[in-house]
């Protein structure tokens, strides 16, 4: 397999967020069946090639698990990512945008908003894929350092891959929550006072 610019592609995925998550330096199709007999592809679909931003006021959480992985887009190019999974979650003033550049238009935004008239956003069994977080967080009855393949407080199907470095808690909180991502899944998602514009020019979250 070789990258867009046709070269090999070989050696490890490194976590310095969360440490130690690494992939065989195998041949591409043999790291996607690997990763895929192993649980560790945490999209259910191929990503895009862009990532999206999403900010909110504050994010709660019943259930909390986060664990490193790996997303794969359609040209089978592995993206190493953070998983959140949550088995509840409920988010203040939320915003998510899509910056996209296209020829001769130039800079395209999608930009939604949601749950900022006093209503929650909600959402249940929760996944995202994100690269960056940032914010001010709290936890209770926090474990770090177990084993991902254990992980028992998120959701059902919040479990890494065996040996590897994760973090769990009863509830967390973040607040001003800022983050970049590939992908979220969700059982259930509702979004009071859903908002979604399309705009020329950059108009992202943050």
């Amino acid at each position: 397999m070789k990258d867009a610019q046709g070269r090999p592609v070989t050696g490890a995925i490194r976590w310095k967020r969360f440490a130690a998550l690494s992939v065989p330096a195998v041949a591409g199709t043999a790291v996607l069946a690997v990763a895929m007999a192993n649980g560790a592809l945490a999209a259910s679909f191929a990503v895009s090639g862009q990532q999206f931003k999403v900010s909110a006021d504050s994010l709660t959480g019943e259930g909390f698990a986060q664990y490193g992985s790996i997303d794969a887009n359609a040209r089978g190019e592995l993206l190493p990512v953070a998983v959140t999974g949550i088995k509840k979650a409920e988010m203040n003033n939320l915003c998510q945008s899509v910056l996209t550049t296209l020829p001769v238009v130039g800079d395209i935004s999608l930009k939604l908003s949601a749950g900022n008239k006093g209503t929650p956003v909600q959402a249940n069994e929760l996944f995202v894929d994100a690269t960056q977080l940032a914010g001010d967080a709290s936890f209770e009855n926090i474990e770090i350092g177990r084993d991902a393949s254990t992980l028992d407080k998120g959701p059902k199907d919040a479990q890494g891959m065996q040996d590897m470095f994760s973090q769990q808690a009863d509830r967390m909180s973040i607040k001003n929550l800022k983050q970049v991502a590939w992908a979220t899944n969700a059982g259930t998602f509702k979004l009071s006072g859903l908002n979604m514009k399309v705009l020329k020019g950059k108009h992202e979250c943050f």
